[in-house]
């Protein structure tokens, strides 16, 4: 069904991937994208759970919006691996504002039909979701 603010319904596909990334861990990243022709909100990219942060990063245009799941593993104070799922909101300063504006009115619905978010990001050029922000996020 499409959301009244912006008019992005989302792919049924975007909520399945999300589920096997969150429960199954069978991937460990997926990034979003809007498909304006359709008026809904689609998977972009997958990543395999072997793939490293950068790879991630790497996968994330320069000059368009994207939203992005990213399940990020680390080693807590005490010692203990942990894991936690980041929504990233990527709005590069470097994209069309028709672009940033459609992402923007549509984040808060899709980022409620992912059950399971644990930490958010909204990032606008590659030094907001470096490494040690994610990891300091983590914590």
């Amino acid at each position: 069904m499409a959301n009244a603010a912006s008019g992005m319904a989302v792919d049924n596909e975007c909520k399945i991937k999300f589920l096997e990334l969150k429960s199954k861990r069978t991937h460990r990243f997926i990034t979003f994208k809007i498909d304006e022709k359709l008026q809904q909100i689609t998977v972009d990219k997958i990543g395999t759970p072997a793939q490293t942060y950068d790879d991630f990063t790497a996968s994330l245009p320069e000059k368009e919006c994207r939203y992005a799941v990213y399940d990020f593993d680390f080693v807590t104070e005490e010692n203990c691996q942990k894991s936690k799922i980041f929504f990233i909101a990527w709005s590069p300063d470097t994209s069309r504002v028709r672009n940033k504006m459609l992402y923007a009115s549509s984040k808060d619905r899709f980022r409620r039909e992912l059950d399971g978010i644990q930490c958010e990001v909204q990032a606008t050029d590659a030094s907001e979701i470096g490494i040690d922000n994610i990891r300091d996020k983590a914590r």
